[in-house]
């Protein structure tokens, strides 16, 4: 399958400011592109790519001063089916882990497993290890939180997610990501596109999705296998921008100064042959 996907980013500044952009796809997706993507700034401001420490596609620009908008359009091809299943999917012992896994054990930002472990172990302690049990994390993660896009709070963490119960798809990851950490399962934080493929249309606007990532042995040996906490189903379509341990890792855009959001639409559609 095609699908559309696009934004259009709007923030104020007020003096020369600094910003860090995630907006491109991961490197692994790129292959896929189907047409040229392109960050289009207006103002014109020069711009310059690099990879961060998680492998991430980032861009560095200097805004002068006052309104920023960056915006692209592209297609990009998909392979169509839903997020993969394993249940026979196993946990690997610590000592067995690949090293680049490891990050993905501690704590950080939001994901604060200090505060969590003893809830993690009671809860799930006594869960047969593997798929199960994380889908078994997922599932409380699911029904813990409510979702409520007017809740949304940048400084929430795992722990305050718990407590208070509410939050947006970042909350949903992060408590589950925290979770699984807190049992020696690696988890990382996903960041993308998620359009209404295959499921109702949500009528709230679209947004940037969060979902996370768990690293199991497979049928076909260890791999990161994808888990969403707020929709707690297979999904079609996803389009990863950016990996990291949190949010912070993830962020769409970080400015080194005041810049408050003005504009921001995301579009995901799939893409009818002849249209």
């Amino acid at each position: 399958m095609r699908i559309r996907c696009g934004y259009t980013v709007a923030l104020d500044t007020f003096a020369p400011t600094s910003m860090v952009l995630l907006l491109d796809v991961r490197p692994e997706r790129q292959p896929d592109l189907r047409s040229r993507e392109v960050i289009a700034f207006d103002p014109p401001v020069e711009a310059r790519r690099f990879r961060d420490p998680f492998g991430n596609v980032a861009t560095r620009i200097l805004v002068p001063g006052g309104r920023i908008t960056m915006s692209a359009a592209f297609w990009i091809e998909d392979h169509g089916r839903p997020d993969d299943h394993a249940p026979d999917a196993c946990e690997i012992p610590v000592h067995d882990l690949p090293d680049e896994a490891l990050p993905f054990l501690l704590g950080s930002r939001y994901c604060d497993t200090d505060k969590l472990s003893q809830t993690a172990w009671n809860l799930f302690g006594g869960v047969a290890p593997g798929w199960n049990r994380v889908q078994s994390i997922v599932d409380y993660a699911h029904g813990r939180l409510r979702f409520d896009y007017m809740q949304a709070d940048a400084t929430r963490s795992a722990f305050d997610g718990h407590g208070q119960q509410v939050g947006v798809c970042r909350d949903f990851a992060h408590l589950a990501i925290t979770l699984c950490r807190c049992l020696n399962i690696p988890a990382r934080y996903a960041t993308g596109y998620l359009g209404d493929i295959g499921v109702p249309k949500d009528p709230a606007p679209m947004d940037f999705s969060a979902w996370l990532e768990v690293f199991l042995d497979g049928p076909a040996g260890p791999r990161w296998y994808t888990f969403d906490a707020r929709h707690n189903r297979p999904r079609i379509g996803r389009i990863v921008m950016a990996y990291g341990r949190d949010a912070t890792d993830c962020a769409i855009t970080t400015s080194f100064g005041p810049s408050p959001l003005a504009g921001f639409t995301v579009v995901t559609d799939d893409v009818v042959e002849g249209t």
